[in-house]
């Protein structure tokens, strides 16, 4: 035991004159990768899986914390289900308020704090993911509570919708940024932003030309979503020792790091 930390501890090391940014591979076979200015050994690093929001290989936490992607990426895609059924006309549902509860305490609050504790555990591009559509839960759902007098200050109904128009096309161009950083990470992380990217797209579309066809559609691929939302939370919270399925990831070309 005390050789295999011996080793682990050799297989870091400071090299200054690294550049951040820089990544590459060392050895006879390849077997360390450096990343910045840190040499690993490629055991030692986390792969990028959508069970833990990370997109590419990175080192394991060194705290005690448990994996809190499962957690906010549950809140993400339940949330994101209700309010696409709703956008979908599924039932002849027409008032959104259930939607509101969800996003002001799942969708917004937990997923927030699920965000913030990614931070703790120093995945960055998890906390800023869940941390930012959590705060898009909260936002949203402040445009549908009275109080706020947001959709009250709007006198003409077709300036309120551009405006949600406005902001949700904002929200697809912030989407679209996680959809390009996890294009060398799994197939079904990928596919989670991409189509929540694409939901984010029709339904401001929607909102800014008034075509319901366009909103419905948004409703439907926002389920697609919802169900990538929760399969990835599954990949975070199975494995052998308490489920029968256990999620293997899909590597999509260009991901060379095989850990």
């Amino acid at each position: 035991m005390a050789e295999s930390k011996a080793s682990t501890q050799s297989s870091l090391h400071s090299t200054p004159d690294v550049p951040i940014g820089y990544v590459t591979h060392h050895g006879d076979n390849s077997e360390y990768v450096i990343l910045g200015n840190k040499k690993y050994l490629k055991h030692e690093l986390m792969a990028a899986f959508g069970g833990t929001m990370n997109p590419g290989v990175q080192p394991y936490p060194t705290n005690q914390f448990a994996n809190p992607a499962p957690l906010g990426l549950s809140a993400f895609a339940f949330t994101t289900f209700v309010l696409s059924m709703y956008n979908a006309k599924a039932m002849g549902i027409t008032i959104p308020n259930v939607v509101v509860s969800a996003a002001c305490i799942y969708g917004g609050a937990i997923q927030f704090l699920a965000g913030v504790w990614e931070l703790a555990i120093g995945n960055t591009f998890g906390g800023t993911a869940l941390a930012s559509y959590g705060s898009f839960w909260l936002s949203f759902s402040a445009i549908y509570i009275e109080s706020f007098g947001i959709a009250a200050a709007y006198e003409d109904p077709q300036m309120f919708e551009n405006a949600v128009g406005f902001y949700l096309i904002g929200w697809a161009i912030v989407t679209f940024m996680f959809v390009l950083t996890t294009s060398k990470s799994t197939v079904m992380f990928f596919a989670l932003f991409a189509f929540l990217c694409l939901t984010f797209i029709l339904l401001g579309i929607g909102s800014l030309t008034g075509k319901e066809g366009v909103t419905r559609a948004g409703g439907v691929v926002g389920v697609i979503t919802a169900f990538l939302g929760w399969y990835n939370a599954f990949a975070g919270v199975a494995d052998k020792t308490n489920s029968y399925v256990v999620v293997h990831s899909l590597p999509l070309p260009g991901n060379h790091f095989h850990i």
